[in-house]
């Protein structure tokens, strides 16, 4: 049994990143930490907000039961703020996740990887899949955390732009999605570079197709930020398992072809 830490951003991408490769190593006996690096305050704002309840409140609730779905063992908070996206305003708050102070922020992740004696590292490509302030700091992090300690595995989640390109196009052939849906996933994303990676960037191809209602289900727990009315989650049941049942890494200084396999 291995125990893996996965580092994300805000409440919701461990579902949609690597909610697959959560829950396989967790059937397949490993031990599975979640480490959140910022509170998600700058997300959609629900209307059903209760009286005194605040989007952190709810995105923490919305965690903790996607951490149930997938069976994550452990759930720690980095304890900084969203940074919003490149260019606002929050960018500059001084608790935005992108101005920590990157030593700190890396101690706070070895504290716990230490108390799990863990053996592999989850962190994110050079820039976070689309390029967000946070997602880039994720990659930061992970790799001063790891620098630290030598014997851990690290691996970046990764988005493969090749697939997305090519399942997009065959869920609107199909009818599964609108025009209007339809994204240019090798056009500028938020920090102005293309989305995810080339295939031939990619390390590993992890199959996750026996896990895709779980993943799913764990989406749905984000109720406040993906509604049941959207692409993501009104597709069929076969759909979702053909376009989401695979996910991706990218393990450093890897230079060979992506080969398929698993994480530990």
């Amino acid at each position: 049994m291995a125990t893996l830490v996965f580092l994300h951003a805000h409440p919701d991408d461990e579902s949609i990143s690597t909610g697959g490769t959560i829950a396989r190593a967790v059937s397949e006996g490993n031990r599975v930490v979640l480490v959140v690096g910022t509170n998600g305050d700058h997300g959609e704002t629900p209307p059903d907000l209760a009286p005194g309840e605040t989007l952190v409140d709810r995105r923490r609730v919305e965690t903790e039961r996607s951490c149930a779905v997938l069976g994550v063992h452990r759930l720690e908070w980095l304890g900084y703020s969203d940074s919003g996206m490149t260019g606002w305003e929050q960018n500059s708050a001084p608790s935005a996740f992108m101005r920590a102070d990157l030593d700190e922020a890396a101690s706070r992740l070895l504290r716990i990887i230490d108390e799990e004696n863990a053996d592999v590292l989850v962190g994110y490509d050079w820039h976070g899949g689309y390029g967000h302030p946070d997602h880039i700091m994720v990659h930061r992090v992970a790799h001063a955390a790891a620098a630290l300690r030598p014997s851990l595995t690290l691996l970046e989640a990764t988005m493969n732009r090749d697939r997305v390109r090519q399942r997009m196009q065959a869920a609107f052939d199909a009818g599964f999605m609108k025009e209007e849906d339809k994204w240019d996933v090798d056009g500028p994303a938020d920090d102005g570079n293309p989305f995810g990676s080339l295939e031939s960037e990619i390390s590993l191809m992890v199959d996750v197709r026996a896990h895709a209602a779980r993943k799913k289900e764990s989406v749905k727990c984000h109720a406040s930020q993906v509604t049941d009315s959207s692409f993501f989650l009104s597709m069929p049941e076969d759909a979702f398992v053909d376009a989401f049942g695979w996910e991706w890494f990218i393990k450093p200084g890897d230079a060979s072809p992506m080969r398929e396999g698993f994480i530990v």
